[in-house]
């Protein structure tokens, strides 16, 4: 069982910056397909970014150029960088994981049915 926590949220102003992390625990996440994933209120959750086990990355349209997806993996630990921050990334943002995705199904956004999530971390961007 693979538990993942989430931290790193906070409230910043539009243009500004935070990064997030998410500490893995409990096996070694390497192999794994991650991705990380945001839900405001009122609306249906929706993918980030991906990385799949060989690192090839996935953005939404909506993040591409501003947020940048890693992985450490001597920390076992993900990361999402987010800049040039606007009022519309507003959301709880969650890390997802999972062991047994394909490559080509880790990086499909349709894809959402993964086996570990963690509790989330809330990010808030005045204008």
């Amino acid at each position: 069982q693979v538990q993942l926590v989430e931290s790193g949220g906070g409230s910043v102003q539009s243009g500004g910056s935070l990064r997030l992390s998410c500490a893995a625990s409990g096996d070694t996440t390497r192999r794994y397909c991650m991705a990380w994933f945001r839900q405001a209120p009122g609306k249906e959750r929706e993918g980030v970014a991906r990385i799949n086990s060989v690192d090839i990355i996935k953005y939404a349209d909506s993040v591409k150029g501003r947020f940048t997806i890693s992985r450490d993996n001597a920390k076992n630990t993900l990361y999402l960088q987010m800049d040039m921050l606007k009022p519309e990334d507003t959301a709880m943002y969650y890390c997802a994981a999972d062991p047994n995705f394909s490559l080509v199904y880790c990086l499909n956004q349709a894809s959402t049915d993964f086996d570990y999530w963690g509790q989330g971390t809330q990010v808030t961007v005045s204008s």
